[in-house]
């Protein structure tokens, strides 16, 4: 009775952190043109479940928030970008499926650091950072068919060094560069946010057994 009974919380609780991360999701603090935003750290509630739950849970919960940012919460709309079949395939499995599922590998990030506040903060980072990978490599997909991406780093200045690269290369910088303007300030908010949350009020990052 009492497995079913934990069981059963850790199922609400996961719901409820999929509410809480679908309504942050919905606030956005700075949105670029083509896709991409900074909210007020919707990811957190992915990562504390995993924190307090572990791998399996985590990345459960995380694969069905993918799958709500993908269907209700914008993701079909920037589906509009891809130009091919391949591109839209690679949007959907690494900007949603992979990028949100993998924020429930923060428990098993944690996990090493004897200091629990050490343990969230590089948990943050580091899940965060493979979202952001996860996106990188989706930009190249679906920018190195566009013109617009070799306007837009010109437009940076950068007239000179875009002359001597390589249009494949240069469709990686633009993914780096265009995925870091959102996604590297997100990481940062997201890491204090959680880093001040567990030295406040360490209960809420405890792990439930």
């Amino acid at each position: 009775m009492t497995k079913q009974y934990s069981r059963t919380r850790t199922m609400v609780e996961g719901a409820l952190m999929l509410a809480l991360a679908s309504v942050l999701s919905m606030i956005p603090l700075y949105s670029l043109p083509h896709g991409g935003t900074i909210t007020v750290v919707s990811t957190l509630p992915i990562i504390l479940f995993s924190l307090r739950h572990g791998v399996r849970w985590g990345l459960a919960v995380g694969f069905i928030h993918s799958l709500l940012q993908l269907l209700f919460l914008g993701g079909l709309e920037n589906l509009a970008y891809c130009q091919t079949l391949g591109a839209q395939i690679g949007c959907v499995l690494l900007d949603y499926l992979l990028a949100y599922t993998l924020l429930g590998l923060a428990w098993l990030i944690a996990k090493p650091f004897k200091k629990r506040v050490l343990g969230v903060g590089v948990a943050t980072v580091v899940v965060s950072l493979i979202r952001y990978l996860c996106s990188f490599l989706s930009g190249y997909i679906v920018w190195k068919d566009y013109d617009y991406a070799f306007e837009w780093m010109t437009n940076f200045g950068w007239g000179q060094a875009i002359a001597n690269m390589g249009e494949n290369a240069l469709c990686w910088l633009y993914s780096a560069v265009y995925n870091g303007t959102f996604m590297i300030p997100e990481t940062i908010l997201t890491a204090v946010v959680a880093v001040v949350l567990c030295a406040t009020v360490p209960m809420l990052f405890q792990e439930q057994k």
